[in-house]
């Protein structure tokens, strides 16, 4: 017998601000920001519903964003407590499903198949796992429930904050049409204003455009993604491996970019990331994957088998880096960046000692140090002097909070 697929789309709320309001009380309820200090050049990487009330959002100038809301707590991105935070995140989210998707340092996925037997109901159980989250860690999640994993992302943002919202079979092309053409994933600024361009300014305009003529107006990669999208069909940008066989970060620019600092920057804080997870769960991996998602939908997917482990954050940033020089020419716009290492191995099984320790080993030993410092005193958060850099680009990480969060 054929089973329904069910998934689960799990998004933390305002992550970021959620964790210093819970490190620090006395911000409950209160506007808090994430990024740059007011004064100095930056954006705002995520920021507290209290903060949204006033209109701020994430990739807004911190100048703006202190001048809106000019008593709002600013505190610095301290990744590697927010990675610290994730990893018992997850530990949570893998209690229910043995197939979790992780995407970014606040998103997942949950493949629930027939796990009804096990838990119940699929919106009984992702009630529960939102009450296991709150009860055990003090966060506030949100959970979409679908028959795809691309609907299942589009439900989870449906009722944010703290929503839960299940789209049942046969019911997705009804949904989708209730939404706003923006709340399309990956129909982001400029792409919306090219369809209003074009007279299209809802689903249903959109819906009315057959594929031959979105290839004239948008190429057909993005064409065809428009097409399915509207239509409530999975376009199959999520199809990776579960986290059994592979880990990986994601990242998508609320604008498209091409400027190299903030590309390469990007990168080296995916796959810190990526290693902070190997290290966590005892894994390596000899098999590298960088995704490219271009401005006009085009996905290129790279992936290279190497000779020793995945050792470092280090070894990792210099092979992706290596990469991309061979998939981007500096000129096309990039809205998604993916890093991952695929077909993971438990270190013990791969890893054999050699008579002296490389620069690689002594780069592992260091991160797994500074993992175990974070994992013990969190509030420390330990992490690259490069990653505490306030970001300058008006990039939106998968690793911040949405706007529609």
């Amino acid at each position: 017998m054929t089973r329904t697929p069910v998934f689960f789309h799990v998004d933390l709320d305002a992550f970021y601000a959620s964790v210093e309001q819970l490190d620090n009380p006395e911000l409950l309820g209160t506007p808090v920001i994430v990024g740059a200090s007011p004064g100095q050049r930056g954006v705002v990487a995520a920021c507290s519903y209290e903060a949204r009330a006033y209109g701020v959002h994430s990739a807004m100038p911190i100048s703006e964003a202190a001048r809106r809301c000019p008593h709002a707590a600013f505190r610095p991105v301290r990744m590697a407590r927010y990675q610290e935070m994730s990893q018992e995140v997850m530990a949570v989210f893998e209690r229910y499903s043995p197939e979790l998707q992780q995407i970014s340092v606040d998103e997942a996925f949950l493949n629930m198949t027939g796990t009804e037997r096990l838990f119940g109901r699929p919106a009984e159980t992702a009630a529960r796992l939102k009450a296991d989250v709150r009860s055990s860690l003090g966060l506030v999640i949100s959970v979409g429930v679908g028959p795809s994993r691309y609907i299942a992302k589009l439900a989870s943002a449906w009722s944010k904050p703290d929503g839960l919202h299940e789209v049942h079979p046969g019911e997705e092309a009804d949904f989708v049409a209730g939404l706003a053409l923006k709340d399309l994933w990956g129909v982001g600024g400029k792409t919306l204003r090219r369809l209003n361009d074009f007279g299209m300014h809802t689903v249903a305009d959109l819906r009315e455009k057959e594929p031959p003529e979105l290839y004239r107006l948008f190429g057909k990669a993005a064409g065809d993604y428009l097409h399915a999208v509207s239509r409530g069909i999975d376009p199959g940008i999520y199809s990776g491996e579960a986290q059994s066989h592979s880990v990986s970060n994601e990242t998508t620019f609320a604008h498209d970019v091409r400027e190299r600092d903030v590309i390469e920057s990007t990168i080296l804080e995916l796959c810190h990331g990526v290693v902070f997870r190997l290290l966590r769960h005892g894994l390596v991996s000899r098999t590298v994957t960088l995704k490219l998602r271009f401005s006009d939908f085009t996905t290129t997917t790279v992936r290279r088998t190497i000779s020793e482990p995945v050792a470092s954050t280090e070894s990792l940033y210099r092979r992706v880096l290596a990469m991309l020089e061979e998939k981007w020419d500096g000129a096309r716009e990039i809205r998604l960046l993916g890093v991952g290492v695929a077909q993971v191995e438990a270190k013990d099984e791969v890893l054999q000692g050699e008579l002296f320790e490389g620069h690689d080993d002594r780069r592992r030993r260091v991160e797994q140090a500074a993992l175990d410092v974070n994992s013990r005193f969190g509030k420390l958060g330990l992490t690259r002097a490069r990653l505490l850099k306030p970001r300058t680009d008006d990039a939106e990480p998968d690793d911040t909070e949405r706007d529609s969060e």
